[in-house]
C-alpha cells in the first residue's frame, strides 16, 4: 500500500478505517481485529461517541506487539461546539485522553459550522443539538470565524498535541479563504468522495495547492440506507460498469469503486464492522482498473451528496444549515 505524502512529509496510508456509526460495545474488539489484518489508519472524531473503545482497542493491540503506536495513523476531528479559541486545546486534549495517546497525526476542522459551546461535563459528545431537553430543540450557531478556529488549530501543532491539522466539508472558495491567511496551511481535507461525487474541480484546487484529499464514504449509499437517507436504489455498486469491471478483475463491485478512489490519488476511509470487509477493504492493491474503466466509473457523476447538512439538519435537528449551493 503506497501511502500519500503530505506537505508536512509526513505519509497517511491511503485506506484508513471509518469509524462513524461503530457501535461502542463492538468497537473495541474491531480495533484489534483491523490492526491484526493490516489497517494502519484509523478515522476517528468527539462526534463518533467511540472515542474511548477506539483507544482502549489501539492500546491493546499495541500491548500486545501486533503493533506500535509510531506505525499508526490517527485522525480525530474538532466539533462544532468547539470553534472559539478558548475551547480548540481543550477538545484536543479530550479526545487524546479518551484515544490514550500523547499525539495525533491528523486532527481535522470537522464542519465548517460553528456551534455555541457546550460544556463538556453537561453533554459529550454534545452532538447537534444546543440544549437537547428543550420542548422544541435546534442548532444554535456562534459568531466564531473560521480564521479563529484555525489559528488556535495551529497552535495545537506548536504545542505538539497534533502533527498535521486540516479541514473537512470545506469547498474551494473556503479554502481559498484559509489559504490566505494560515500560518500552517490544511495539509488534508476529508470530504465525501464516491462516483456519484466525484469533485473533480475540487481536487484539482486541492492538487495544485498541496493538499491531500480523503474521500469519507467512499461507497456512496450504503453508509446512509439504515439512516433512512438513502435508498437501497441509489446504490453505485449496482452499476452495469462497476459489475462489469469487477467480473472482468475477480473483484467484487465495492473493491471496484474502492480502487477507482485510491487510483485517483485519494485516501478512503470506509466503514465496516465485518471481518471479510475488513479484509475485502484492503485487498485493493493486487489489480488496476485501465483508463477506460476509470473513465466509465467516473462518467457516473450526478452530484449525488448524501451528507449535506443542509438537507439532514432540517429534517432531523429542526434547523435549516446549508453549506452546499
Amino acid at each position: 500500500m503506497t501511502p500519500l505524502t503530505l506537505a508536512s512529509g509526513d505519509q497517511m496510508p491511503v485506506v484508513g478505517l471509518g469509524l462513524w456509526k461503530v457501535p461502542r460495545e463492538i468497537c473495541a474488539d474491531l480495533m484489534q481485529q483491523a490492526i491484526r489484518v493490516g489497517y494502519r489508519h484509523l478515522d476517528c472524531a468527539c462526534d463518533y461517541g467511540n472515542e474511548v473503545e477506539v483507544g482502549s482497542g489501539v492500546r491493546a493491540a499495541v500491548s500486545t506487539g501486533t503493533c506500535r503506536r509510531e506505525d499508526l495513523w490517527v485522525t480525530s476531528k474538532l466539533w462544532n461546539t468547539y470553534h472559539r479559541a478558548e475551547h480548540v486545546r481543550h477538545a484536543v486534549e479530550r479526545s487524546l485522553r479518551d484515544l490514550q495517546l500523547d499525539y495525533l497525526d491528523l486532527y481535522l476542522v470537522h464542519f465548517p459550522i460553528a456551534q455555541e459551546f457546550v460544556p463538556f461535563d453537561a453533554r459529550y459528545p454534545p452532538e447537534w443539538f444546543y440544549d437537547a431537553q428543550a420542548p422544541e430543540p435546534r442548532v444554535q450557531f456562534a459568531k466564531v470565524p473560521l480564521s479563529e478556529t484555525w489559528m488556535a488549530m495551529e497552535e495545537l501543532v506548536s504545542a505538539e498535541l497534533v502533527r498535521n491539522i486540516g479541514v473537512c466539508n470545506y469547498n474551494c472558495a473556503l479554502l481559498r479563504d484559509l489559504l490566505s491567511y494560515a500560518r500552517i496551511p490544511p495539509t488534508v481535507l476529508q470530504v465525501e468522495l464516491h462516483p456519484y461525487l466525484t469533485q473533480e474541480k475540487l481536487l484539482r484546487f486541492c492538487k495544485e495547492n498541496r493538499i491531500a484529499v480523503t474521500g469519507f464514504s467512499p461507497l456512496g449509499a450504503l453508509s446512509y440506507v439504515e439512516l433512512g437517507m438513502a435508498g437501497p436504489e441509489h446504490s453505485v455498486l449496482q452499476e452495469p460498469v462497476v459489475r462489469a469491471a469487477a467480473q472482468r478483475h475477480g473483484k467484487t463491485p465495492a473493491q471496484v469503486v474502492l480502487r477507482w478512489a485510491v487510483q485517483r490519488a485519494t485516501a478512503i476511509v470506509p466503514k465496516t464492522v465485518r471481518p471479510d470487509r475488513l479484509v475485502e477493504n484492503l485487498t485493493l492493491f493486487d489489480f488496476k482498473l485501465s483508463t477506460d474503466e476509470m473513465v466509465a466509473v467516473s462518467a457516473l457523476i450526478r452530484d449525488r451528496r448524501f451528507n449535506d447538512p443542509g438537507v439532514f439538519c432540517e429534517a432531523a435537528f429542526h434547523t435549516f444549515c446549508p453549506i452546499y449551493e
